[in-house]
């Protein structure tokens, strides 16, 4: 048996940020891991990410959403891109697993298929929990780590940081493979509350 102790924040967001990146940390000093993965829209969780975990020799791969999102989000990645990048952190911009061509779908015909259920089902233990899963395969699919590994996630809801994990590592086409083995630091969550996407 191997007891751990689990961070649980009484509401989700940024301002959880801070200490999730230092549970993270102390988390990563363990050991038994080599590349964390960091869910982040514009680059400036990853930016913290990178510059907290320097002395600790881990691979990082900060994962950010497609250009095809909120431009707003693209420029301000590109203007931050220089500076995790100096700190030696991969770098990937792609489409999200739980969507792409399911949500133009949707969008056209409506329903949803198996991606974006699958993708809401992870969100009821939180979005952070769904964000880092999806970052692990997108960054898996792009080569960026190996497969089959135990890799650290970092994600949140909306900006910042509030969910660290430990995941098996593995491809999109062999999502099953995939195992969420630790639970580091999370919040608690209300269920879904925004409409099907």
């Amino acid at each position: 048996m191997d007891q751990k102790k689990i961070i649980y924040f009484e509401q989700p967001g940024d301002k959880n940020t801070e200490d999730a990146i230092n549970a993270a940390y102390e988390r990563a000093k363990e050991g038994g891991i080599k590349h964390v993965v960091v869910a982040t829209h514009r680059g400036n969780t990853a930016l913290k990410v990178a510059e907290k975990f320097k002395d600790l020799g881990v691979q990082i791969v900060a994962v950010t959403v497609a250009a095809s999102t909120k431009q707003e989000n693209i420029d301000e990645w590109n203007k931050n891109l220089p500076k995790p990048e100096k700190l030696g952190v991969k770098t990937h911009r792609g489409i999200y697993s739980f969507a792409g061509i399911e949500r133009a779908i949707k969008a056209r015909w409506g329903g949803a298929g198996p991606a974006v259920l699958m993708g809401d089902t992870l969100r009821v233990l939180g979005e952070g929990v769904k964000v880092g899963v999806d970052v692990s395969l997108m960054a898996a699919d792009a080569g960026l780590i190996p497969a089959g590994e135990n890799v650290m996630t970092i994600a949140g809801t909306s900006r910042g940081m509030d969910t660290c994990m430990i995941v098996k590592s593995t491809y999109s086409s062999k999502f099953f493979d995939l195992a969420i083995r630790e639970i580091v630091c999370k919040p608690y969550t209300e269920g879904i509350k925004h409409e099907a996407r």
